[in-house]
């Protein structure tokens, strides 16, 4: 490899802002494609047909699959190269996704689902491991922050896109979008990133690859199938049990191999440990709250689902803006107290809406969801960089594969967590005030407008708007565990600030995110490029 191939450690790769561009596309393609299905369930219980227990599947397939591969995708791309298995990724996304719309079974849709996921496994955190190595330590902070707010945007505009997609095509085309997608973030890949090296040194760890990926997988299927089967079933009670025997086979494992595929002894360092729970906490609070608001949106107020994927724009549009000065923030106030702050922000916005009644205008849901993606975008760079400046420059692929398998495992439990709260309220609610509700009505909101649906005007109007209160109020409920969740990530934050008690960084630098723990120059000079970050 030529020496102009390498990134200067002060000042980064000079290829590095076009790259950028680049890897944030490719970041889009997959958080686009986590979401862009849930607008499309509807037409695939139609369509196939699917029950829902099928679409639970079909839904969580990708879930599974991309959480349990994370750790195992960033290892193998910090020995392979970064830029490879990204691309490795980008390729089979392409073509999983052709397959899928092509399916004409359930069975066959979970399968390619589940292939996806394995592909966006290996493209979401090899994206962050390149910036990380491409962006010197002064402009790195600024970097992530795009990175953040482009994540944002990505998880709003899925059900947007699924919305429009499906009032001109059939549910086909919410995977046939994938492909020219891939194409051109393959495309700008190969074209504006540079090939930096893997660094295959030791002996491939086999062992803790299969560890791994097992026990994600068993904890992710326990969280996920947990609200459907019941929390205490055996199946659940014996996944989450295999869950943790694996997992901490896996610990073991890590500590007394030559060359782990992770240095758990990583998570002794608070600043760590404490970001990466609250990129959890974060993720938490947002999927619970979004679990149920699409919902609200399209089953209450009637929207469309395209209609409803707009009514989340506000809180896309304020995190975006949010994000992307995020780094200026973090370097007026600290990046604790930027944490911090966000997460304030969030709550307050979560408090908001865990407020609103049946007749609430669209006004208010939009600020509070635009208050609730402002303070995501204050907390999502900030918790990401504090996480990667906690480590040696040549571990910051193995922060970048921790940092979202947290993401990600915090998300499924948010939604399964809220999701089960929720569920509760709403029966509880409903039984109080129609004591002979009929029984299928009495399980969710759809079920209940579906049975109104084959009643006489009168008892379905009277259905429709018990059901309706029922839920409102349910998912208010579950909105303020997640409120309370954010605060909680907040006094964490606040109790690491006092604790590391950080130098007040000078008026225009660059934010120190681990004080104490930032690559000096000639620290980052002595460090070798991980595999093609």
């Amino acid at each position: 490899m030529r020496n102009e191939d390498l990134p200067d450690p002060e000042s980064g790769h000079p290829r590095r802002k076009p790259a950028l561009a680049a890897l944030c596309l490719a970041l889009v393609v997959t958080t686009i494609d986590n979401t862009v299905l849930n607008t499309a369930l509807p037409a695939l219980a139609e369509a196939l047909p699917a029950s829902t227990a099928d679409l639970q599947w079909i839904n969580n397939a990708y879930t599974l699959a991309f959480a349990a591969m994370l750790i195992t995708a960033g290892s193998l791309g910090s020995r392979f190269g970064h830029r490879r298995t990204l691309t490795g990724g980008l390729v089979v996304l392409a073509l999983a996704s052709s397959a899928a719309a092509l399916s004409d079974s359930t069975g066959q849709l979970v399968a390619f689902r589940a292939l996806m996921g394995l592909g966006a496994a290996f493209v979401m955190p090899a994206t962050l491991s390149i910036i990380v190595a491409l962006f010197g330590p002064r402009e790195r902070g600024a970097a992530i922050a795009v990175w953040s707010a482009t994540a944002g945007i990505g998880i709003v505009v899925g059900p947007v896109t699924g919305g429009l997609l499906l009032d001109h095509f059939a549910w086909g085309s919410t995977f046939w979008i994938n492909v020219p997608l891939v194409a051109l973030a393959l495309v700008s890949v190969l074209l504006l990133v540079p090939p930096l090296p893997g660094r295959r040194t030791g002996r491939l760890d086999l062992p803790g690859l299969l560890l791994s990926a097992a026990g994600l997988a068993a904890l992710v299927d326990a969280v996920v199938q947990g609200p459907e089967r019941g929390w205490l079933t055996a199946t659940t009670l014996a996944e989450a049990a295999a869950a943790a025997v694996l997992l901490t086979a896996f610990t073991l494992w890590e500590l007394r191999a030559a060359h782990p595929m992770v240095d758990v002894r990583l998570f002794a360092d608070r600043t760590f440990s404490t970001a990466g729970g609250i990129l959890g906490i974060t993720f938490f609070a947002l999927f619970g709250m979004l679990f149920g608001f699409t919902q609200y949106l399209q089953l209450v107020h009637g929207y469309s689902p395209f209609k409803a994927g707009l009514g989340a724009l506000p809180f896309a549009l304020s995190m975006a803006a949010t994000a992307g000065t995020s780094d200026r923030t973090s370097a007026r106030l600290g990046p604790w107290n930027t944490v911090a702050t966000g997460l304030a922000v969030m709550a307050t916005g979560l408090g908001v809406l865990s407020l609103i009644t049946v007749t609430t205008p669209y006004a208010v849901l939009a600020l509070a969801m635009g208050v609730v993606g402002a303070g995501m975008g204050l907390v999502m760079a900030p918790a990401s960089t504090l996480t990667v400046a906690a480590v040696p420059l040549e571990k910051s692929p193995m922060a970048s594969s921790v940092n979202s398998v947290v993401r990600e495992l915090g998300g499924a439990l948010g939604i399964a967590v809220v999701g089960t709260v929720v569920s509760a309220s709403y029966r509880s609610q409903l039984a109080d005030a129609l004591p002979d509700v009929p029984a299928p009505a009495g399980a969710d909101l759809p079920s209940a407008h579906l049975v109104a649906a084959a009643l006489p005007p009168g008892p379905a109007d009277r259905l429709v708007s018990a059901a309706n209160e029922a839920f409102t109020t349910a998912f208010d409920h579950g909105t303020q565990l997640c409120a309370l969740v954010a605060v909680l990530g907040v006094a964490a934050a606040l109790v690491r600030r006092r604790r590391q008690q950080p130098a007040a960084p000078s008026r225009g630098a660059a934010p120190d995110p681990a004080p104490g723990r930032q690559d000096s120059p000639a620290r980052e000079k002595a460090a070798t490029p991980s595999p093609g970050r």
